[in-house]
């Protein structure tokens, strides 16, 4: 394999991990199913559950729906090792969750990786869930209502119309 094209797998796999988070955060689970192959598994032992194939990889996605009030989850870069058309890895994971009875948690994570490329890219053949930190004490804060924008913060500028007041801050950080 040249270096290039492990470079190219490397930037590929990353992809692959980012795209699952967002995925996941945009309640998207057709797209989330979309990143295993066929006979891939998603395994999260503390929850338990073990998802095996894409139809229910997708159909878990709404039983997590219907018990989340609301779910963060960031990825961080791990580790990837290339073998070809196959490849392992590790996704570092926090995430923050309040179920609708009330649980909350806080959780570090590590995503245990397998991977294949196919004709439609690298996906996931295994992903396995291991927490490395739980915090179990209510969260203090709340989601937006659904559909609606956080407010940008207050910064005391006022732009001209057809002007954003980030442009006006950024004019004022040069001055």
């Amino acid at each position: 394999m040249s270096d290039l094209q492990a470079v190219a797998d490397r930037v590929q796999i990353e992809a692959l991990r980012g795209e699952f988070t967002d995925a996941v955060m945009m309640h998207d689970y057709d797209r989330v199913a979309s990143l295993f192959t066929p006979d891939g598994a998603l395994r999260m032992p503390n929850v338990p559950v073990e998802l095996a194939g894409r139809e229910e990889i997708r159909a878990w996605g709404d039983r997590a729906l219907a018990m989340c009030d609301y779910f963060v989850q960031t990825t961080h870069p791990g580790t990837i090792q290339l073998d070809g058309d196959a490849a392992s890895g590790r996704a570092y994971i926090q995430e923050l969750i309040r179920l609708r009875d009330g649980h909350s948690e806080v959780n570090y994570a590590i995503y245990h990786d397998r991977y294949r490329r196919t004709g439609d890219g690298w996906r996931f053949t295994e992903r396995v869930y291991e927490v490395r930190y739980l915090d179990t004490s209510p969260l203090a804060g709340s989601a937006p209502k659904r559909g609606a924008l956080a407010d940008p913060p207050a910064t005391g500028i006022t732009a001209a119309p057809g002007r954003s007041s980030r442009a006006v801050m950024k004019e004022e950080s040069l001055t």
